[in-house]
């Protein structure tokens, strides 16, 4: 898909489809407004009969629009206009790009953020915008027999209402399509099934980036390797399972040798039975996705990589599968983290912060500026925050607001929960240091608070995106959360 900006008149852009916008009380923004006007009052009829698209994110098609150089208009409900807002404006944004899914329409420009003004906020609302038709055209067709059939825009243009502001356009595009990139990839891993995404597919992925980037450097750890390391508590976890562990790591180099790194840390346990506490059989299908943060960091990774940033990252995934079997860790269980100390395993299916704390533990060698784990670790995260909001625990209240903010500018949003001493207290245990799990009550504080026995000294945050990392039912697959987040994160750090 190709995207660029256009400016000038709006009703003199040459094009199969303008994508314009209708407020709720049938108000036309002044894009739709010229359009109107070169239709001879063509929306004004509409109007007078109830037919514009008033409701939010719907949309009517209508082609062969009189003598216009379009060939078609597509008009979409913008909703109230004092809420017409980024979140709104890409909820418009994909309805109206669906809606041209087998219309045979092959290139478009929309002009529902055309009213927009000032570089920053063009850069932003393009930015977003090529993020939006990326994930609105994403087909996963690896495992499906035969190409894909459907016909879609394959260009895609972004009107704005100032030519001097066309460089912050572009510059929009060019973020977007890198961040876009990362996302699809991470989508595409998401949504492997687990007996072709294994530990071993995700390291050869690591490499196959390495060897394309010049300031990539790959390095896999194997089971020796990683018993050598005394990563106990991540062997405890794939004890049961044939297929090898491995531990990932890839460095970029984007800055100074002494500059210090920011490490990004993603759980990849490629699928999680829940081991000799096995998951109950309905939709373990979808424990598939249990890699999502390794995939949101490995995407995250190509992201920053194609837009070349100026800083040091290093990405750690710590990768197996927590399978049931006659060598299966099971509760009761001592073992002895990386980090020498002693964990007593409660819940084999309290997987993801065994793996996690021996990867953190690991990460210290970088000596890294900043430190943050993505996983989907918890189902009370879900409980607590649904599929909207990611949820971040940290101790660091300037870290927190960094990345809260970064959610909100990447509409990739996130929602601080607590991680108080109260739920560390929990994890007690009259046989080891500490327990793995301590109930279904505030669990997700509680694994938050497991973690951070492992991050003493760390500038360290631990994003759960366990409610947000895929969707369910009839859109089931892997969203890409949370690489627009970290990607902004980063943007605002260099």
């Amino acid at each position: 898909m190709e995207f660029f900006a256009r400016s000038g008149n709006p009703a003199g852009q040459r094009t199969d489809c303008a994508i314009v916008g209708v407020y709720s009380n049938g108000d036309l923004p002044a894009a739709t407004q010229a359009i109107n006007q070169a239709t001879h009052g063509l929306l004004d009829q509409l109007r007078k009969h109830g037919d514009l698209p008033t409701k939010a994110a719907r949309c009517i098609w209508l082609p062969g629009v009189g003598d216009t150089v379009f060939r078609g208009l597509l008009l979409v409900g913008l909703g109230d206009k004092g809420k017409y807002d980024l979140s709104q404006y890409r909820k418009s944004l994909a309805a109206a790009l669906r809606t041209l899914h087998g219309s045979g329409v092959r290139n478009a420009i929309s002009y529902l953020g055309h009213h927009v003004e000032g570089s920053e906020e063009i850069y932003r609302w393009t930015r977003l915008g090529v993020e939006t038709a990326v994930d609105a055209n994403y087909e996963y067709r690896t495992t499906k027999s035969g190409k894909s059939t459907a016909r879609r825009p394959a260009k895609i243009g972004f009107a704005i209402s100032q030519g001097k502001h066309r460089r912050s356009a572009d510059k929009g595009i060019r973020h977007g399509r890198c961040i876009a990139a990362g996302q699809s990839l991470a989508r595409d891993l998401g949504n492997l099934p687990a007996n072709v995404c294994t530990p071993s597919y995700l390291a050869k992925t690591a490499r196959d980036m390495a060897k394309k980037h010049k300031k990539l450097q790959a390095e896999i750890l194997g089971p020796a390797q990683i018993k050598k390391l005394g990563m106990g508590a991540l062997l405890a976890v794939t004890q049961g399972a044939k297929e090898p562990v491995r531990v990932i790591v890839l460095k970029y180099r984007g800055a100074a040798a002494d500059s210090k790194p920011i490490v990004l840390v993603g759980k990849g346990v490629t699928f999680d039975t829940g081991g000799v506490c096995l998951k109950p059989p309905p939709a373990m299908d979808e424990m598939k996705f249990d890699m999502c943060g390794a995939a949101g960091v490995i995407g995250t990774m190509r992201a920053v990589v194609e837009l070349d940033l100026p800083i040091n990252l290093i990405m750690v995934v710590p990768s197996c599968e927590n399978m049931p079997g006659s060598n299966a860790t099971r509760p009761g269980d001592v073992i002895t983290s990386m980090s020498g100390k002693t964990i007593e395993i409660l819940n084999t299916d309290a997987e993801g912060r065994l793996i996690l704390c021996d990867a953190l533990t690991y990460a210290r060698r970088f000596k890294p500026d900043t430190i943050l784990d993505v996983a989907t670790l918890t189902g009370a995260c879900v409980v607590a925050l649904g599929g909207t909001f990611s949820g971040i625990m940290t101790r660091d209240d300037k870290l927190a607001a960094e990345l809260l903010d970064a959610g909100r500018r990447a509409c990739d949003r996130a929602w601080r929960l607590p991680l108080d001493e109260e739920y560390d207290r929990q994890l007690r245990s009259n046989f080891a240091d500490f327990a793995n799990s301590a109930g279904r009550e505030g669990g997700a504080s509680i694994a938050a608070n497991f973690l951070g026995r492992f991050t003493e000294g760390l500038r360290w945050a631990h994003i759960d995106i366990a409610g947000t990392a895929w969707k369910t039912g009839k859109a089931k697959g892997a969203t890409g959360r949370p690489v627009a987040m970290l990607v902004e994160y980063l943007l605002s750090r260099c």
